[in-house]
C-alpha cells in the first residue's frame, strides 16, 4: 500500500526524467534532499568484548524531511525508514535501535494521522554493538542488510535503498569483559 501511494506521487517526476535528453543528468530527488549520509562506529577502534555505538548520520537539505523507524500511531506506520542489521559476526548488535531524539510533530488529517514524527536537519540513528570476543585484530567492515529511507518535500516522497557500510579497527589484546547488560545476547551470538 505504501509503495502504491509513493509510486503515484513520484510517477510525474519519473516521466519527466524519461523524456529528458540522455546526456543531461540532473540531480535526483534524493540527491537534492540529502546533503550527507554515513554510517560509523564510535569509537572507531575497540578491543574484543568492548561496546561501541553504531550511528547512521543523515543530513537533510532545507525543505526536505525524513522519518524515524517507528511512529507513535498505527495510522502513520507507512511513514518510516527501515533498518535491518546483519547477523552476528565480528560485531554483535545488541539492544534496540534508537531513533533520533529531535523531531517535529505534524498532523495529517486527510490520512487520519494525528501525530506524525518528521526529521529535518541532521538525524542520527544509533544502536549499541559489542565487538565479538572472538574477533581477530585488524580492520572490520560491517554492511547493513538494509537501509531503506524515505525522503520528502512538502508534496512528494521518494523511497530509496541506500547501501551503508561502516569500518572500525579491532585492537590487539585479550578480550575485555562484556558489559553485564549485553552479556546474554553476546553469549547466544558466539555459540
Amino acid at each position: 500500500m505504501r509503495w502504491n501511494r509513493l509510486l503515484a506521487l513520484t510517477c510525474p517526476a519519473m516521466l519527466v526524467a524519461a523524456l529528458s535528453p540522455a546526456g543531461a543528468q540532473k540531480p535526483t530527488f534524493f540527491d537534492k534532499a540529502v546533503k550527507k549520509i554515513e554510517a560509523k562506529f564510535e569509537p572507531a577502534e575497540a578491543k574484543p568484548g568492548q561496546t561501541v555505538t553504531f550511528q547512521i548520520v543523515m543530513e537533510m537539505n532545507k525543505g526536505f524531511h525524513t522519518y524515524p523507524t517507528m511512529q507513535p500511531e498505527k495510522a502513520a506506520e507507512n511513514f518510516v525508514n527501515i533498518i535491518k542489521f546483519p547477523k552476528p559476526g565480528d560485531v554483535i548488535f545488541v539492544g534496540k535501535l534508537a531513533d533520533p531524539k529531535k523531531f517535529e510533530t505534524h498532523a495529517e488529517p486527510m490520512l487520519g494521522i494525528k501525530e506524525l514524527h518528521v526529521l529535518t536537519g541532521t538525524a542520527i540513528y544509533t544502536r549499541k554493538a559489542v565487538v565479538s570476543p572472538k574477533a581477530k585484530a585488524g580492520m572490520v567492515e560491517v554492511k547493513l542488510d538494509l537501509f531503506e529511507v524515505m525522503v520528502c518535500d512538502a508534496s512528494n516522497c521518494f523511497p530509496k535503498k541506500v547501501p551503508l557500510t561502516a569500518r572500525f579497527k579491532v585492537l590487539e589484546g585479550p578480550a575485555a569483559p562484556v558489559e553485564k547488560q549485553f552479556a546474554e545476547e553476546v553469549a547466544k551470538a558466539v555459540k
